[in-house]
């Protein structure tokens, strides 16, 4: 029996967009532990981590981008994280704007480096987020993390949890990139990690790209996280997100990607986010986000 802590991040501090704050709310309504009972999960409960109002914050909060609100909350996600793993419970994290990705990885890199190992990441995405404060066109830190995580940004988030960096290049997959900003395509390019444009997948299909990338993450690591953003599926299919970009990974490429990562077993931690129910149509986003998460714990066609 696969046991699962559920851990929500009701933050869009990040982002200039407000609205994902209550994408972990939309997920749990939409039947998200009965979905995983059904499926034979134990499944614990860990409620939410306590986010501040936007609107009680102050206006050096504001001018910075809410920088150590999110360090705080990245703080206490990363220990969450962590002692979940400890416990051989699977972190499911609900997000939230992508920044709380830098609290997720934080946490289970740093049970990785305890077992002697590397974690690796499978990112999804529509946007890179390897933008530094030297290249963002809007400051936003939700356009930031995976940098972070590689070593690259902000000294105080670069160095969450003691330790950087969180991931090595080699062991990072990015998949379903179709829109970057211009200095970020250089950091990218520059990088060392595998990612995977729209195109490529459109060439060799989803198969081929999850073996390479899954290959990726494996390599001389104790196992991977997977960092979903919603944003990474075409809207046409997950509309409720606060970035839509259009030609994007179809309904049935996303649950393959987490089907051939169950299938490895080697799957220990994962995080969805940038769901923003304000931009859903009749909860769709939601229900699909609740789907993948099953196909992510193993649920099968037949």
């Amino acid at each position: 029996m696969t046991s699962v802590s559920i851990i929500g991040v009701p933050s869009d501090l990040g982002a200039n967009m407000r609205g994902a704050n209550i994408g972990p709310s939309a997920i749990r309504i939409a039947g998200l532990h009965e979905k995983l009972k059904m499926l034979g999960c134990n499944v614990e409960e860990r409620g939410d981590i306590q986010v501040p109002l936007r609107e009680m914050l102050s206006s050096s909060d504001v001018a910075s981008k809410h920088k150590d609100a999110i360090i705080q909350i990245c703080e206490k996600l990363a220990d969450e994280v962590y002692t979940a793993m400890k416990a051989g419970r699977k972190p499911i994290v609900l997000g939230g704007d992508h920044s709380i990705g830098m609290g997720t990885i934080t946490g289970a890199s740093r049970f990785a480096k305890e077992q002697n190992g590397q974690l690796g990441l499978l990112w999804v995405d529509a946007h890179a987020d390897m933008n530094t404060p030297q290249t963002t066109h809007t400051g936003n830190i939700h356009g930031m993390p995976l940098s972070v995580v590689l070593g690259h940004g902000y000294p105080d988030l670069v160095g969450l949890g003691g330790f950087s960096p969180k991931i090595l290049p080699k062991n990072v997959a990015l998949i379903g990139i179709r829109t970057l900003d211009s200095e970020e395509k250089d950091i990218c390019r520059k990088s060392g990690i595998r990612y995977f444009t729209m195109r490529e997948i459109d060439e060799r299909g989803m198969h081929a790209v999850m073996k390479e990338a899954l290959a990726v993450v494996s390599d001389g690591t104790v196992g991977y996280h997977v960092s979903f953003d919603i944003d990474g599926i075409d809207p046409m299919y997950a509309p409720g997100v606060s970035t839509p970009v259009t030609g994007g990974i179809s309904y049935r490429e996303a649950h393959l990607i987490l089907e051939m990562m169950a299938d490895t077993g080697k799957l220990l931690s994962m995080e969805f986010v940038e769901l923003n129910p304000m931009c859903d149509i009749e909860h769709k986003t939601a229900g699909l986000v609740v789907d993948l998460i099953q196909s992510a714990l193993g649920k099968s066609i037949v």
